[in-house]
């Protein structure tokens, strides 16, 4: 529970917190209102959600792993020198947190 203000602080910082973009949701497809089931008997669709569900518990733990190494690389550093180890570890970061917000928009 204490990593959840380094995390928001990350993700603020590299400005993924910002609004969405102008985008054009996608059209309802004519299917969307059939639920596909699987042969356990279970929703597909259900199935789908709880997977990526668990996948961004996994990389939402390594993002603060992640941010908690960044934080280690910048206490280390000089203070008037950047690494490029610590800059790819930014990148790092923000492609993870990326990852984890396209699979959270694309319902």
């Amino acid at each position: 529970m204490r990593h959840i203000p380094l995390l928001l602080a990350v993700l603020v910082a590299l400005g993924l917190a910002q609004a969405p973009q102008d985008t054009v949701p996608p059209a309802p497809s004519a299917n969307s209102n059939t639920d596909v089931r699987l042969p356990n008997g279970k929703s597909q669709r259900d199935e789908i959600l709880k997977a990526e569900h668990e996948e961004n518990l996994k990389d939402a733990a390594k993002l603060i792993d992640m941010a908690q190494d960044l934080r280690e690389s910048l206490e280390k550093d000089d203070r008037y020198v950047l690494s490029l180890a610590t800059l790819k570890k930014t990148e790092d970061i923000e492609r993870l947190a990326k990852k984890i917000r396209t699979r959270l928009r694309h319902d």
